[in-house]
């Protein structure tokens, strides 16, 4: 009988120290639970969130010698239409054509190579500003959206809270300044107020600022909007410089920054999964003959996750909506008016009644049980809007506590079980008394 009785209490405390062990375990799920919850953090983080794409190229040199600075402009809009967006995305402001200048000994063409390999006027370039419209006031106008009322929508950024935006300017500059056509200038802070506008106006959700010019990493010190990333070609004291010259053109063609971000770009495509820190680790000071920078503190997404084509490209985001339309021959029947109905013939009068006579039918079913079955009344609806995290927690202490009051309901059983059958409690504890034997160490049992 005590063996009986001492093994239906090691079962019992088994039980117990298994039931605990086993919630334990379970309690390290929540670490698994907050890793996969902090990749999707991670994954959110690395996607832009973007709907469309816009560009807003700007070549702000007039004169024949400044040749390479509207090829510069125009590689940079050949490039962004190849990857996707259209004219209607594009904001292109050309404060010369060189392409119609006398000088020009292959008329009607621009060409940003010695070689001649591509044409970059082509037949269908779209240029909405030019020569003398090309001023600083328009170019913030067009930034921030206050523009006349009879400015047409080819000349308009249309973009919302959920538009890339490319904003790429070249010409001639200096300590946070850059000329437009040699006449007047926009400084770092006028830029940094305009894109503050913008942010405000919630006209960008990301904007990708490229500016090649003499001291160009000046001339986005000042901004202080966030989600804003800048690269410039060249540090504070340094000079830009062209590529190489064309003998028959007489001018240089290209400047050095603008031709290596081409190298890159035009061995890319719409799908490709390069990105923006494969594109500014290509920079070789040696080659570009300036140092390059890269400001990226306003930005929240880390470089090695941000794609080339969230700026340069136009891949569209789909969205899903759980609304439903529906286009069926009897909603179109139902929304017939009565008149209609009484004034078409018999036959068609029985068919069109019909139809209506189902279809409400339908919808009066429709109504009715999702009244007997209201969302608030399911038994689960209390934890459907409780974090998971926290319904875990939930979960395990009531699990704990559900298996330490069998433990005990067991225990006591177990005790009213063993009074019943040897009589009070403190005799089962004598069983266990022993009395020591003198000197021998051994004990011998109470009777």
């Amino acid at each position: 009988m005590l063996k009986n009785n001492l093994l239906f209490f090691i079962l019992i405390f088994g039980y117990l120290l298994a039931s605990t062990l086993v919630l334990i375990n379970a309690n390290e799920e929540p670490e698994q639970q907050i890793q996969n919850q902090q990749e999707v953090v991670d994954g959110f983080f690395s996607r832009s969130g973007h709907t469309n794409n816009w560009a807003v190229l700007v070549c702000t040199s007039r004169f024949w010698f400044n040749y390479r600075h509207m090829a510069n402009t125009l590689s940079m809009y050949r490039t962004v239409k190849r990857l996707g967006i259209p004219d209607s995305n594009i904001i292109l402001m050309l404060a010369d054509d060189v392409a119609c200048n006398p000088r020009n000994v292959f008329p009607a063409t621009v060409f940003n190579n010695a070689g001649r390999y591509l044409d970059l006027y082509g037949d269908n370039v779209e240029v909405d500003y030019r020569g003398y419209e090309v001023t600083v006031e328009n170019f913030i106008r067009v930034l921030t959206g206050r523009v006349s009322p009879d400015t047409p929508r080819s000349k308009r950024l249309l973009s919302d809270d959920r538009s890339n935006i490319l904003v790429y300017m070249t010409g001639h500059g200096g300590n946070e300044f850059l000329k437009f056509q040699d006449a007047e200038e926009i400084s770092s802070f006028d830029l940094a107020d305009a894109f503050e506008q913008m942010w405000e106006k919630r006209r960008y959700n990301e904007i990708l600022f490229m500016i090649d010019t003499c001291q160009a990493n000046t001339m986005y010190s000042q901004i202080y909007s966030p989600n804003i990333l800048a690269t410039g070609s060249s540090e504070l004291g340094e000079n830009s410089y062209s590529h190489h010259m064309d003998t028959d053109i007489g001018v240089a063609v290209i400047d050095r920054f603008t031709y290596y971000n081409l190298e890159f770009l035009e061995k890319i495509d719409m799908q490709s999964k390069s990105t923006l820190k494969d594109l500014f680790d290509s920079y070789d000071p040696n080659l570009i003959h300036s140092t390059p920078g890269v400001r990226s503190d306003l930005f929240r997404r880390p470089l090695d996750k941000v794609l080339v084509t969230d700026f340069f490209g136009n891949v569209q985001n789909v969205e899903l909506t759980e609304q439903k339309y529906n286009l069926s021959f009897t909603t179109a029947i139902t929304s017939t008016s009565q008149q209609d109905v009484l004034n078409s013939s018999s036959s068609n009068q029985s068919i069109l009644k019909n139809l209506i006579n189902k279809d409400n039918s339908t919808s009066a079913r429709t109504m009715a049980i999702s009244r007997k079955s209201p969302i608030s009344k399911s038994k689960n609806y209390h934890l459907s809007h409780v974090d998971p995290q926290k319904r875990h927690h939930i979960s395990f202490f009531s699990q704990l506590s559900s298996s330490f009051l069998t433990a005990i309901v067991l225990i006591i059983i177990s005790s009213r079980y063993l009074e019943y059958r040897q009589g009070p409690l403190n005799q089962l504890l004598q069983v266990f008394q022993m009395e020591k034997l003198g000197g021998a160490g051994t004990y011998k049992r109470y009777k």
